[in-house]
């Protein structure tokens, strides 16, 4: 119950202030420059409140979804400097609040969107990203975003080392089974579909995507370069 109120506390500060919706938005529209000007202001609150884990989070969350843009607009340099960047706000999150679900989804987001960006680090970040994801649904097993972190490692983590897209696509559907509004959980199943050629069935998890968030670009692209069938 603890960690539930505290993640609750961090959603509704970020949401009270705007920051959570305007750095959805700047994602949603690919806005690299938005996000690198949110950033720079977020920074400079995080170096001044060092020991305020809420201020390590946000400056965290906005540089993973520059890297999440970076990865989708293929700038693969930009990805790994956004990420590791990153990785040190989210580890200075988690050790003032180990206890807080979503810091731990974060970290282990941010250590997954290295790897795309920077292959040969996939050993050192690999473990990360599956060690706080794991965490963070331990410590929230009712995380709708914590599967979808989960599910995106899996769908990139080869069937051999016991990932895949089948096994991807069951987090993704518990994703949805937690909150059924989860545009992003209703993105990647569409993504995971569609690499086992489940076009049709892709096209529909997209076009719900867009429909609970008709902002996303990416999104669109991927319903524009799947096949009917």
């Amino acid at each position: 119950m603890r960690t539930l109120i505290a993640s609750g506390v961090v959603l509704l500060m970020l949401t009270a202030t705007g920051m959570a919706g305007e750095l959805e938005d700047a994602r949603d529209r690919q806005d690299r420059a938005a996000l690198e000007k949110k950033i720079a202001e977020l920074a400079v609150t995080a170096a001044r409140r060092p020991n305020q884990a809420d201020a390590q989070y946000s400056l965290a969350v906005a540089q993973s979804y520059l890297a999440e843009i970076a990865l989708e607009m293929r700038d693969k340099a930009l990805a790994k400097n956004a990420a590791e960047a990153g990785i040190r706000s989210a580890e200075r999150a988690t050790a003032l609040r180990p206890d807080v679900s979503d810091y731990q989804r974060v970290l282990g987001t941010l250590c997954g969107q290295v790897i795309p960006a920077n292959v040969l680090s996939g050993l050192r970040y690999g473990k990360c990203a599956q060690d706080a994801v794991a965490k963070a649904i331990k410590l929230d097993p009712r995380s709708s975003m914590a599967y979808v972190s989960r599910g995106v490692g899996n769908y990139y983590l080869p069937p051999a080392l016991g990932g895949g897209p089948e096994l991807a696509i069951k987090d993704f559907q518990r994703a949805i089974q937690l909150k059924s509004t989860n545009a992003e959980a209703y993105l990647w199943l569409g993504i995971a579909l569609r690499k086992l050629n489940r076009n049709a069935q892709a096209r529909e998890a997209f076009n719900k995507s867009l429909e609970l968030n008709p902002r996303r670009v990416w999104v669109r692209r991927q319903l524009e370069k799947t096949p009917a069938r």
